[in-house]
């Protein structure tokens, strides 16, 4: 029996020697290997904290004191030794969650697995202790340096530093990577940390000379140690995080269990804010990650163990599309740059980086200041592309509204992952941004079906210089073409079929994912007889007058969309037909507003009730027909 067999909770962990810990590090790294390569999920983030993780359980007690990841999907080694083992259905329905889960364990906290919020819970859940008179609990929060880069961590971090009495470790887990590699002026900073050992050379020069001299010595080097303000800011430029007024310790190697519990116990100890700063390697162990230049296997499908190689081919996706369509643009506009909030390849920003390598900014896990920084360009002459995941746009909501919106900036918003992405659970699924920005004034949004409405999207929208555009898609491979057999004031007919003259006529409103949704529902709804036009508005906001007066041509009208039903299309059609005296009633279909725990897409829309069988069903019941 290994070590990991005996470990059903963090005072297993507490109980075992260094040597046994030192083994358990190794049982852990296999085991994440073969696991995750076959469920997919974030493997080489993991494999970097595997030490780190260990020594975390061994000098603080879950869930007395509180441990806070940042994101959370470097927290697999912290299920494992929770006493969560069944990892055969890791990010799938009923399995554990890919990210920390309340509904898994106590010993979960913060399930949001959006960056730069640990440190922020972190203080508040101090105060509270400090308030509530529980002064025998730390808080432990593991920021990787990535994180690091997002403004509201520093806004933390401020604030920490006022409570000075308050227990709260903070781990900075220094792996010189977010997905790529950390990028701006926090990463030179770590960089020289990392790098520099004049001041540890000073400190074991004199721990060696000094205390073998005798009282006078030993005092002397307690002197020269205690001068860490002087010392360090000339050998370590780690003032940044003193000056703050926080106490630092490290570098450290994350990959040595007793360095890691040395430091860990050492700021334990202290009894106020600490950071400790630990340098790990993103995945350290396994030969084809750390060979992974791109983003060391941060997050996999199912791989062959042995190689890391794809279990199965990817098809072309759409995130594809988009890259190859803006090298495409970029080559005839000089004008058009692209910004990305320290996701380059994930988005599809790499292939126009190769090409256009100063027309690239990478801002870090910053999304407002991306937004802002936008509107500065488009104001300078430019029209940037900002290419995000469709749920981290919502962190920049406000400095869309007040920064680009306000002010006619001509910035394109590209959100990869659109909708309903599944795996990942309520944190990302990209279902908030139609309702979230329909809102915002002059802002144009496209909801391309297929590749050819893709590029005419994105061509569109970089053509508008004074509002604020959007193109969403989903996730995945892309769709066979969906033809339009006719246009009408700009939106496009996907099908008309005919019935009896006295027959309901039916209009079905599908975009992007769920074209060809209302598609495969308007067949059943003819076969049942009536009368349909399916139709795509492409363009979904502001609401096209075509589609009202489409509306008032109908009987009954459906929209279907991969958003949230509230404020969705669905939503703001049936207000514009109300405005303009139209009383067809307008039924929508869409996600319902609520969090949604992680499974396939395929189980959520069966779980939505959002085939076509189920929208025609309750289409036809609507109509006070039978099914």
């Amino acid at each position: 029996m290994g070590q990991l067999d005996r470990i059903s909770s963090p005072d297993d962990v507490r109980r075992l020697t260094a040597r046994q810990a030192d083994d358990l590090a190794a049982e852990i790294r296999t085991f994440l290997v073969d696991r995750v390569s076959r469920t997919g999920g974030h493997l080489g983030p993991n494999l970097g904290v595997v030490e780190l993780t260990i020594a975390m359980h061994r000098v603080f007690e879950s869930p007395l004191d509180t441990m806070v990841f940042d994101t959370g999907h470097q927290a697999y080694v912290h299920k494992l030794l929770t006493g969560r083992r069944d990892f055969s259905q890791l990010r799938s329905k009923g399995g554990l969650s890919g990210y920390p889960s309340r509904a898994e364990s106590v010993h979960d906290v913060v399930e949001n697995s959006h960056a730069s919020t640990a440190l922020s819970w972190a203080d508040g859940i101090a105060k509270a202790n400090e308030l509530q008179g529980r002064g025998d609990r730390h808080v432990v929060a593991v920021i990787g340096d990535g994180a690091l880069t997002g403004g509201m961590a520093w806004e933390a971090l401020n604030n920490i530093a006022a409570g000075q009495d308050r227990r709260l470790v903070i781990v900075v887990n220094d792996n010189g990577r977010s997905y790529a590699p950390t990028i701006g002026g926090l990463a030179h900073h770590l960089d020289t940390l990392r790098t520099t050992r004049g001041y540890e050379n000073v400190l074991s020069w004199g721990k060696r000379t000094l205390r073998r001299s005798g009282p006078p010595g030993r005092a002397t080097y307690d002197a020269l140690h205690g001068m860490k303000k002087g010392i360090k800011d000339v050998l370590v430029p780690q003032g940044m995080f003193e000056d703050l007024g926080i106490k630092y310790v490290g570098p450290v190697d994350g990959h040595d269990v007793r360095a890691v519990e040395r430091a860990l116990r050492n700021a334990k100890a202290f009894g106020g804010p600490v950071i400790v700063h630990v340098i790990t390697e993103k995945g350290r162990g396994y030969v084809p990650a750390e060979q992974d230049v791109a983003d060391r296997f941060h997050a996999v499908g199912k791989i062959h163990p042995e190689t890391g190689l794809p279990v199965a081919p990817s098809r072309f996706e759409w995130t594809s599309v988009f890259a190859d369509e803006l090298v495409r643009i970029g080559r005839r506009r000089p004008d058009v740059v692209a910004i990305t909030a320290a996701m380059l390849q994930p988005v599809g920003l790499a292939p126009f980086a190769a090409e256009f390598p100063s027309r690239v900014f990478d801002v870090g896990i910053a999304e407002q200041h991306a937004a802002t920084s936008a509107a500065g360009m488009a104001f300078g002459g430019l029209h940037p592309v900002v290419a995000v995941y469709a749920t981290f746009l919502n962190r920049a909501f406000d400095q869309i509204l007040m920064d680009v919106a306000l002010h006619k900036a001509g910035v394109t918003f590209v959100l990869d992952r659109a909708g309903l992405t599944g795996s990942d659970g309520a944190s990302h699924n990209g279902m908030w941004d139609l309702s979230m920005l329909g809102v915002v004034p002059g802002l144009r949004l496209a909801a391309p079906r297929d590749e050819e409405t893709l590029r005419d999207a994105l061509r569109t929208a970089v053509d508008v210089d004074d509002a604020p555009t959007v193109v969403r898609y989903p996730k995945g491979a892309l769709v066979d073409p969906v033809p339009a057999i006719d246009h009408l004031d700009g939106i496009d007919v996907l099908a008309r079929h005919d019935g009896p003259a006295d027959a309901p006529h039916v209009l079905v409103v599908g975009y992007g994912a769920m074209a060809q949704t209302a598609l495969e529902t308007a067949e059943v709804l003819a076969a049942h007889g009536l009368r349909v036009m399916v139709v795509d508005p492409r363009w979904v906001l502001p609401v096209a007058g075509a589609l009202t007066k489409l509306v008032g041509d109908h009987d009954h009208v459906v929209t279907i969309e991969d958003g949230v039903v509230d404020g969705g299309l669905g939503s703001v059609v049936a207000q514009r037909a109300r405005e303009a005296g139209i009383g067809t009633p307008v039924q929508a279909f869409g996600i319902p507003r609520a969090f949604l725990d992680h499974a396939t897409r395929e189980q959520l829309v069966t779980e939505l009730r959002l085939h076509p069988a189920d929208i025609a069903r309750d289409t036809l019941a609507a109509l006070g027909l039978s099914s």
